[in-house]
């Protein structure tokens, strides 16, 4: 985020990690919002009424919170039946999948208003880091998508201990300053890597790519005696917070929907299963959101602030440009690398939206559904994902390239089994009801400011 845009910087008291203030790095908050904001579709006044009370070193206080409840939500009874050919039943191949930003100690830090609804103990990375590493090894998801994972605790931490569980590691540092980034992992006897693909957002010479926020994407191809899996896409990203600046949010996506399409490329020009997962700072339902669930957004007069969401009432009037992102980065309004020979196909287009012959808009080739519903089933109330003292909502999302006749799916942006993934379950989001009863995130038992995703799919012969 712009330092121009950003709240004073906090009082520094010493850090949260046991380390003076001094050394880490001085860096604008990465989560203020612009000055004079209102709070993203408002703080619960529950959380505004809560305050860090103080509390001796290395003691938590008493009684201790209740633990959060979430279930497991079984989808597979949903699906269609093993299918078989000739006879012979098909070798299915089911795995999970989870996407957790798991809050870097370095942003808590620098952040520190966002979570004074919070006893100070439960901030410190020696008792975050624990609890993280409890919570990933007790889910064991075959893949994981983690985001603000921080470069030292990578290092010298993270990486080590899901290594010794059996996982292989990727991580791709944000470019800048800010020492953290994206790690994907996977268990190493269900998937082997054909290749990783770091994604850097920063593109020097283009205004619109000038910020430090990054994605990873990996091919991963199953572990199948028999060679019958098609390989599958896996892509993780944490795209830029400022909620007035949606364009620079939906050129970022357009660079990392053009890498997926490139690696995800079949020989017949289809694409394999795609998981497209990460905190996309970005509500369900909003222009970004639907742009990635539609494969299509007109955005003719959208206001850049109201891209993402996240600000009820967005000030500023600033609409998004035609086209939102300059043709000098090679990537077309379909979000596909573009040679020079379609250069003047790409003017045209620009003319004919100019002459009022098409409406401007941008597109993708992926056909993907969210494996989250994002409203209780129970109560109709918005799930959460995360929730500090501004705000509680849903930015973070497992999407994926559904299979026919997966339950979730709108018939348009389902693909053939062969090709897709079906849903069988996901761990169930909370509300704010739920949030509160445990006093928020992070607390003592989840130590993020997030809520992991967990999703079940199954990959078809």
């Amino acid at each position: 985020m712009d330092r121009s845009n950003s709240e004073p910087p906090q009082k520094r008291r010493k850090s949260a990690d046991g380390r003076p203030a001094g050394e880490r790095s001085q860096r604008s908050p990465e989560r203020s919002p612009p000055k004079g904001s209102r709070s993203p579709k408002g703080s619960p006044e529950w959380l505004r009424n809560v305050t860090g009370m103080p509390v001796p070193p290395g003691k938590l206080p008493s009684p201790a919170t209740p633990e959060l409840k979430r279930h497991w939500e079984d989808l597979s009874h949903l699906c269609n039946a093993a299918q078989s050919v000739k006879g012979k039943q098909k070798q299915l191949f089911d795995f999970s999948v989870m996407s957790y930003n798991i809050l870097s100690q370095d942003l808590l830090c620098d952040n520190t208003y966002l979570y004074r609804h919070c006893h100070p103990p439960i901030l410190d990375w020696r008792h975050r880091y624990p609890n993280i590493i409890k919570e990933l090894e007790q889910h064991s998801a075959d893949i994981m998508c983690l985001q603000e994972v921080q470069e030292d605790h990578y290092k010298q931490q993270i990486k080590p201990s899901l290594e010794s569980l059996g996982y292989h590691c990727e991580f791709k540092r944000r470019t800048g300053l800010k020492p953290d980034g994206c790690a994907v992992v996977f268990k190493r006897e269900r998937f082997s890597l054909v290749s990783c693909h770091p994604v850097e957002y920063f593109r020097r010479g283009v205004p619109l790519l000038d910020r430090d926020n990054v994605g990873l994407i990996v091919l991963l191809r199953p572990t199948d005696p028999h060679s019958s899996l098609t390989n599958i896409c896996v892509a993780n990203t944490h795209l830029l917070y400022n909620p007035r600046r949606g364009d620079i949010k939906l050129a970022q996506l357009a660079v990392l929907l053009a890498e997926i399409s490139r690696v995800a490329q079949l020989p017949d020009s289809s694409v394999c299963p795609v998981l497209l997962c990460g905190d996309f700072n970005s509500v369900p339902w909003s222009p970004l959101y639907r742009f990635i669930r539609d494969s299509r957004l007109e955005y003719d007069g959208l206001p850049i602030g109201k891209v993402s969401g996240q600000e009820e009432n967005p000030r500023g009037q600033r609409i998004l440009n035609v086209p939102i992102w300059p043709t000098s980065l090679g990537i077309s309004q379909q979000c596909q690398y573009e040679s020079e020979t379609t250069d003047s196909d790409m003017r045209d287009l620009e003319q004919a939206e100019l002459d009022g012959i098409a409406k401007p808009s941008i597109e993708h080739c992926l056909k993907l559904t969210s494996a989250y519903s994002h409203y209780l089933k129970e109560s109709g109330q918005p799930e959460i994902t995360t929730c500090h003292s501004r705000t509680a909502i849903t930015v973070d999302y497992i999407f994926y390239s559904a299979a026919l006749g997966d339950v979730t799916a709108q018939a348009e942006c389902s693909v053939p089994p062969e090709k897709g993934l079906q849903l069988l379950g996901r761990l169930a989001l909370v509300g704010e009801d739920e949030l509160q009863k445990v006093n928020g995130l992070p607390n003592q038992h989840n130590s993020s400011d997030h809520l992991p995703l967990l999703t079940r799919f199954r990959l078809h012969p």
